[in-house]
């Protein structure tokens, strides 16, 4: 299939030049069901994007579709703040029945804000409230939003940049393998927090992904993981797992820290929380950190009652059997394959990734572009990652069968050959 670009002429005219992802994909999409975006002129793209994390279960899922519709028609509560709702209620509940119980977690749930840079936020401001201390330690090529604080802890140059002030108490340390094994884990970070020479402030909290998505799909080791929770408790501060866009079941388990087994302090969710793609996003953190003054942290959009009418949807259809996890490492298991068959055919691209986010580097960084731009071209949806951009992104939805699964691999085994 090849396809056309379309006159964007009200996009190019009217809409700011802040947009992104619309540059990369030049079509007007009209609809779209399961792993399938169709534009207005009927041509048909394959989605290894999902909403970059937000569609886990796909577009348009017909269970949540029909319990959203049936709470529209019934005229439930749309917009409620903070308010006590019966859909609220009903989330809360399946929440701590299917999610929280079953895995012997402590944590209270705060609804920060509709995005996942509001639940970061609210993060860091409760973790430097608990301890009284301002310095916050992120890791290289961390991504945690596109707000202040939230910039403050990222490491792209590129983000960072676009604040346009100082982003301050917030220091970089190395993520896992960043020195390629050289050096052991943690050894800068201890040695700053030991000595009383380093210039290193006291931190409140460290803040990790378990995968960093936008840094270019890498990947913490279950060991580095401990091993910093083991760090974090003896130098009292609070671990903070950012799990907006590996949470929900992308890397295999609903939460993307329980194979290594930590408990972090606090936990960020967002994107595929809602189910649905509505905005949605949750602070949870242990019961002894609640201190919390009624309304010290607020936001208008907080109460979004039809996501919460679709998550408890999801989490009863996709997460009371267990059945999701299993499917989701056996999709993984199939992507795997496919990039090992690539690699072999091509020794300058490496592949790295747990469940269904996989990330394909070559050496040459505008390599990743050229494929991505290819794959759109036959009708797949794909996007890089990564600081120079030079890692492709595989991001399909959990819910994809088998079968489409293997023809958007086959697309993407085509454009690596064809931009060689």
């Amino acid at each position: 299939m090849t396809i056309t670009p379309p006159a964007l002429s009200v996009f190019e005219t009217l809409e700011s030049e802040v947009r992104s992802y619309c540059r990369g994909w030049p079509a007007v999409f009209d609809r779209a069901q399961g792993a399938r975006l169709t534009d207005e002129d009927g041509h048909s793209y394959l989605d290894f994007f999902a909403g970059a994390g937000s569609l886990n279960y796909g577009h348009n899922n017909p269970v949540l579709k029909r319990a959203l519709i049936d709470y529209i028609e019934r005229d439930g509560i749309t917009h409620g703040l903070d308010m006590a709702t019966t859909a609220k209620r009903a989330f809360l509940e399946t929440f701590q029945n299917v999610i929280l119980r079953p895995r012997d977690l402590p944590y209270k749930v705060m609804f920060p804000g509709p995005t996942g840079t509001n639940a970061v936020e609210s993060a860091l401001k409760l973790a430097r409230k608990v301890k009284g201390r301002e310095s916050v330690v992120s890791f290289t090529n961390a991504f945690h939003g596109m707000s202040l604080g939230s910039l403050a802890v990222t490491g792209n140059a590129f983000k960072r940049a676009g604040a346009g002030i100082p982003l301050v108490h917030g220091t970089p340390m190395p993520f896992d393998n960043y020195f390629d094994g050289q050096i052991p884990d943690f050894l800068w970070f201890e040695r700053l927090l030991e000595d009383q020479g380093s210039g290193l402030n006291k931190p409140a909290a460290v803040i990790v992904e378990t995968v960093q998505g936008e840094g270019g799909i890498n990947v913490a080791r279950a060991e580095w993981l401990r091993a910093l929770q083991e760090l974090c408790h003896r130098q009292d501060m609070l671990l903070i797992v950012d799990d907006i866009q590996m949470g929900c079941g992308r890397t295999g388990d609903f939460f993307s820290f329980e194979e290594s087994g930590i408990v972090p302090d606090i936990v960020t969710l967002s994107k595929s929380i809602s189910g649905y793609g509505m905005p949605m996003s949750l602070c949870l953190f242990k019961g002894e950190l609640d201190i919390w003054e009624p309304g010290e942290h607020n936001g208008t959009f907080r109460g979004n009652n039809p996501a919460f009418v679709t998550a408890a949807a999801t989490l009863d259809a996709y997460w009371a059997d267990g059945q999701m996890a299993q499917q989701t490492r056996a999709r993984g298991q199939q992507v795997e394959q496919t990039l090992l068959a690539i690699c072999g055919e091509h020794d300058s691209a490496r592949f790295r990734g747990r469940g269904l986010v996989w990330g394909l580097e070559f050496d040459d960084p505008a390599r990743a572009s050229a494929v991505c731009a290819r794959a759109f071209e036959l009708g797949l949806l794909l996007e890089t990652s990564g600081p120079q951009s030079e890692v492709v992104k595989l991001l399909p939805p959990l819910t994809i069968t088998p079968e489409e699964l293997d023809e958007g691999l086959r697309t993407l085994a085509r454009c690596v050959r064809e931009t060689a």
